[in-house]
């Protein structure tokens, strides 16, 4: 492995692509050892290896070379920390139901034409037995209340109180759920 020039650092630090890229080149074989240590549950190696060229970027940016250490020393123990903080975050598990989430496209396929038909035929047997379980008056109330009306909304609109807007609520919950009431 042939050492870094300070000319070249010096480059690679005023943001020279050439020279970042020598550094990279140069500095990849031990960051590559560093991510393939570092995979383990929620860190995978691409992600490690990120991680690690972020380190490397950093410690572009802050060498000095009066500091007594080497270069290559001095960006293997940031490119190591980075990955270290990465590997850390991974088994916190903070990010877990995001790492085994499918992607909403995948998570539901779009129903079919059969069950389309099937649903359809569903909401239509619901809808026959609300219309034969609830009173008129039920069914307006019901409605209204769907709509978003308040006690006192739907009372004005159907010129009743809002006492029997509550009373025909909890009689066509108590008919929807099974229950037998007499209306």
């Amino acid at each position: 492995m042939v050492t870094l020039t300070p000319q070249t650092l010096a480059k690679a630090r005023a943001g020279q692509e050439a020279a970042v890229a020598a550094v990279l080149t140069h500095m990849m074989p031990p960051l590559r050892r560093l991510a393939a240590r570092a995979v383990c549950p929620g860190l995978e190696f691409d992600d490690a290896l990120q991680e690690g060229i972020i380190g490397l970027f950093g410690a572009i940016k802050t060498y000095r070379p009066t500091g007594g250490a080497s270069f290559e020393t001095y960006a293997a123990v940031c490119m190591r920390n980075a990955i270290t903080a990465a590997r850390r975050a991974a088994g916190r598990k903070k990010n877990a139901p995001l790492n085994q989430s499918l992607p909403l496209e995948d998570a539901a396929p779009a129903p079919g034409p059969e069950e389309l038909a099937i649903r359809r035929e569903q909401l239509e047997a619901a809808a026959s037995d609300i219309r034969t379980r609830l009173s008129p008056f039920e069914r307006k109330v019901l409605a209204a209340h769907l709509a978003g009306g308040s006690y006192r909304q739907i009372a004005r609109q159907l010129g009743c109180t809002p006492k029997a807007v509550e009373n025909a609520l909890g009689r066509l919950r108590r008919k929807l759920r099974g229950g037998r009431t007499s209306s």
